[in-house]
């Protein structure tokens, strides 16, 4: 590896650090697109090249805080890129707008008032024949880490047995709680 690429191994999350800190760390403002990515090569604003490994599934959230082999941090910022912003006259048709995403397991940014895409045609005919109002915009995008937030999980992967008995035991806890 070149000696002057910088290795990112760690993801604190949003972790409150001192003002100074913050400041001084670098910024790596990235799209979606980019922070989803468990394994890329990129450039922090200050212009230093870094090399990111995450864990696989892992997506870089608005604000996170990285830390560098060497100890220094790295601020995470989602970037403006190309976005649909959607709205509706009713709940229902924001709630109905939404189920359809879903269903197509879209990432959608979902904030008051409005649901956030990234820009896609067939979506934004899909969208405007559910009664929304669809605006382009170049907006930060920041979809929903979703139920699985770690990936998607049907059930298969290794961990199903600990993550069906730690439910078993929540259900049970609740169960007597009630009693």
């Amino acid at each position: 590896m070149n000696s002057s690429l910088l290795r990112v191994e760690k993801n604190l999350g949003p972790v409150p650090l001192e003002k100074s800190v913050i400041d001084n760390a670098a910024v790596l403002s990235l799209p979606f697109s980019e922070r989803s990515k468990s394994r890329l090569r990129v450039w922090a604003r200050n212009g230093r090249e870094l090399a990111i490994f995450m864990e696989r599934g892992a997506v870089l959230r608005d604000g996170d805080i990285l830390q560098a082999i060497d100890g220094s941090y790295i601020r995470v910022e989602a970037a403006p890129e190309s976005v649909m912003q959607a709205t509706a006259q009713t709940p229902l048709e924001m709630a109905k707008a939404a189920y359809h995403l879903g269903n197509r397991h879209t990432p959608v940014q979902i904030g008051p008032g409005f649901l956030r895409l990234e820009y896609d045609s067939v979506l934004e005919d899909m969208l405007k024949q559910l009664g929304l109002t669809v605006e382009r915009a170049e907006l930060p995008f920041q979809p929903e880490a979703g139920a699985y937030a770690g990936g998607h999980h049907h059930g298969h992967e290794e961990t199903f047995t600990e993550d069906y008995a730690l439910a078993q035991d929540l259900y049970n806890h609740h169960l007597h709680k009630k009693s």
